[in-house]
């Protein structure tokens, strides 16, 4: 059973922005484009430190990093660069090649899940002597490539080229989206992240990912024109809202027999609805068992693929992506056996368990030593000493009035009013709080403020061997939570949003 767009893990893939070693960065092919002059002009290095957010202890601030990327210059005088290049930035460089000044620089628009961004430089003076990429269209397969940027190995411009080799949808490493991409074995390496890929003097496509060479040599990845336009677009309205997705699970029906056994006759195609995502673009317009028959005009066939240009086929999901938040699409579906057409409005991704989140301080919440978070993609992360019980939540949970987030107990601050408790209580799913279901971070901090019989009752979803219940006294709780927030430097009991 696939999923469409809605569960995809980015194992093995790397955001050419970070290193890998230098074994493997220099294990791709040789830059062999003479550089034009004017395409150089077009291109420039980025410089960014970064603070990643601490979802072990929420209310400090990460460790710095600084990384470099590239970007091309468009016009009106921004720079068009990866999120992955400026994500988490606190502070941000330019510079043009040949020149050694660095200019300060600012985000602009940051789209994640697609990643991409626009800076912008407050100096003028940093785009003279620039000009701004053209435009091209989506390649082909053999077309001739040449990938500009400033990768790890050296401080000059580097230009390599190579051949498109497919074009499909598959996982952004930086948002675990499956978007369009467009494969070349031109070399791209950590430092090319946000440079222009060029075809025929025109920009195709930003670079972005490539596989780590232990898996595979001379592969890398970039933003095709479609989704780069898409997100050009979007920004013109002052805002950025993201990629919106249908909200499904699906299945192939490649099986002649569950073909029949659906209604669908030899001369009919789709694919089969397992799962309505709760709140989710089609949430009360299609239902489990429907079968999707055609999305947006395109007929569906059977391994899931429409038609995409002659000869060439790409996943169903594709015409949601190209749209925005607020569209009507109309799909056309086979329930019961019979034929219709629902219209579906689209919106947000829906999905229980968030994707990894940029650009934002973590939500948490302090009660007497214990650290309260949602689980989300950032913590605790997805490893083999990842709890079982969260593991299935993260790759197989499904959102609902009861459960619009799990609440975690993250881990316990030691303290005499939880004696007994902070060696074993974390990374923990709670149900209740006195006898009030937890659907969201909401519920838990109102629930607090309800004790029953002078005690605190934290009832717990895990097995038995490890305890189901935790018990407070309520009495003692707001000097404990003050001598703790005290005790361990912590400014707040909560984070910025829950105040």
């Amino acid at each position: 059973m696939t999923n469409g767009d809605l569960m995809h893990f980015p194992f093995k893939i790397f955001n050419v922005i970070r290193g890998l070693g230098l074994l493997c960065l220099f294990l791709a092919g040789r830059a062999s484009w003479a550089a034009d002059d004017l395409l150089t002009k077009s291109v420039v290095k980025i410089f960014t430190t970064m603070q990643e957010p601490n979802y072990y202890e929420p209310w400090r601030e990460g460790s710095q990093e600084y990384v470099s990327g590239s970007g091309c210059v468009l016009v009106g005088n921004r720079i068009l660069t990866n999120a992955h290049v400026v994500s988490n930035a606190i502070f941000i460089e330019v510079e043009k090649e040949g020149d050694s000044q660095k200019y300060i620089a600012k985000k602009e628009f940051v789209a994640h899940d697609c990643d991409l961004a626009v800076l912008k430089v407050e100096d003028p003076k940093f785009f003279q002597g620039t000009m701004p990429v053209t435009f091209g269209d989506l390649p082909f397969k053999r077309d001739k490539v040449a990938v500009y940027g400033f990768p790890v190995g050296g401080e000059e411009m580097s230009i390599t080229e190579g051949v498109v080799s497919r074009i499909q949808l598959s996982t952004y490493a930086h948002s675990s989206r499956a978007l369009m991409d467009v494969q070349t074995d031109a070399a791209i390496n950590p430092g090319n992240s946000g440079g222009p890929v060029f075809k025929d003097k025109k920009m195709i496509g930003v670079a972005f990912q490539g596989y780590n060479a232990a898996v595979a040599q001379n592969t890398g990845f970039f933003v095709p024109m479609p989704i780069v336009k898409r997100f050009l677009t979007e920004i013109k309205s002052g805002v950025y809202r993201g990629i919106p997705t249908l909200g499904i699970w699906q299945e192939t029906m490649e099986n002649d027999s569950l073909r029949k056994y659906y209604g669908l006759k030899p001369d009919q195609t789709g694919i089969l609805v397992d799962e309505v995502l709760y709140q989710s673009s089609a949430w009360n317009q299609l239902k489990v068992n429907d079968v999707l028959m055609a999305i947006d005009g395109y007929p569906i066939a059977n391994d899931g693929t429409i038609a995409f240009r002659k000869g060439e086929r790409i996943g169903s999901q594709y015409p949601i992506e190209l749209h925005y938040r607020g569209d009507q699409v109309p799909i056309k579906i086979l329930r019961d056996k019979k034929p219709m057409t629902v219209t579906v409005t689209l919106k947000e991704d829906a999905r229980l368990i968030p994707l990894v989140q940029y650009d934002k301080q973590p939500t948490y919440f302090i009660f007497d030593g214990l650290i309260f978070t949602p689980f989300n993609s950032n913590y605790p992360g997805i490893t083999k000493d990842t709890p079982v019980e969260l593991k299935a939540l993260y790759f197989h949970g499904l959102p609902s009035e009861d459960h619009k987030q799990i609440i975690l107990v993250n881990h316990i601050l030691s303290h005499s009013i939880n004696r007994g408790y902070d060696s074993k209580f974390n990374s923990l799913i709670v149900n209740k709080v006195n006898g009030h279901p937890i659907s969201e971070m909401k519920d838990l901090i109102a629930a607090f403020a309800d004790p029953k019989d002078g005690r605190h009752v934290i009832e717990i979803d895990k097995p038995k061997e490890v305890g189901t219940t935790i018990v407070l006294d309520a009495v003692k709780s707001k000097l404990a939570s003050l001598e703790i927030l005290e005790q361990y430097d912590i400014p707040s009991d909560r984070s910025d949003d829950l105040k």
